[in-house]
């Protein structure tokens, strides 16, 4: 481990899928980081189970508790300066993130999306590869800029859509490579900040 080691923060919505697989990466012994705190939106999101079960440091930030995104925004901020956070990961996180709060963490704040970006920004990813008739789909780890899902790439994983494929099966493929991309994208991450 790092002298340093960098400081994380993880950010979700819902059941905590990829939120699982980066502690198990970030609790790895090679790993140079600690989980510092999990912030999530939701009261009724799965994944806070997962953290209070394993004593991860955890926040509910209820977003229906304030009046603008930017409210919101800021008071994440406050609990992520209270951390020391060095480097967010936004795994799941189903809310659109100001400006002003990507701007402060250029390069500091890193995103996954199910599709291979720059294709299929936003939702419902699955069904518009379908419905479009899409030989390939997969997953992007990439750097947050303000707008929606752009950023420079750090890892893509690319799945064949197979002829029977339906909305579940191809998310659940994706799935797979998302839970390999991501602790890549961190690595790469960890290697930047503390070269």
């Amino acid at each position: 481990m790092a002298s340093n080691p960098t400081r994380i923060a993880i950010l979700f919505s819902g059941t905590g899928t990829n939120l699982k697989n980066l502690v198990a990466h970030i609790l790895a012994e090679n790993v140079a980081a600690t989980l510092e705190l999990a912030i999530c939106n939701r009261p009724d999101a799965k994944g806070l189970e997962f953290c209070r079960d394993n004593n991860i440091p955890h926040e509910l930030i209820d977003h229906t508790n304030y009046s603008d995104r930017a409210e919101f925004d800021a008071a994440m901020q406050t609990a992520l300066q209270a951390a020391n956070i060095d480097l967010i990961c936004a795994a799941g996180f189903m809310r659109l993130l100001t400006p002003e709060f990507v701007r402060h963490w250029q390069d500091r704040i890193i995103n996954i999306h199910p599709s291979l970006l720059p294709a299929y920004k936003g939702l419902h990813t699955h069904r518009r590869v379908l419905e479009a008739g899409d030989k390939t789909h997969g997953c992007t780890v990439h750097m947050m800029r303000p707008e929606m899902d752009e950023g420079p790439i750090l890892v893509q994983r690319q799945i064949d859509v197979l002829p029977d494929d339906t909305e579940d099966t191809l998310a659940a493929r994706v799935m797979e490579q998302e839970l390999i991309a991501y602790p890549e994208a961190l690595d790469m991450m960890l290697a930047r900040l503390q070269g």
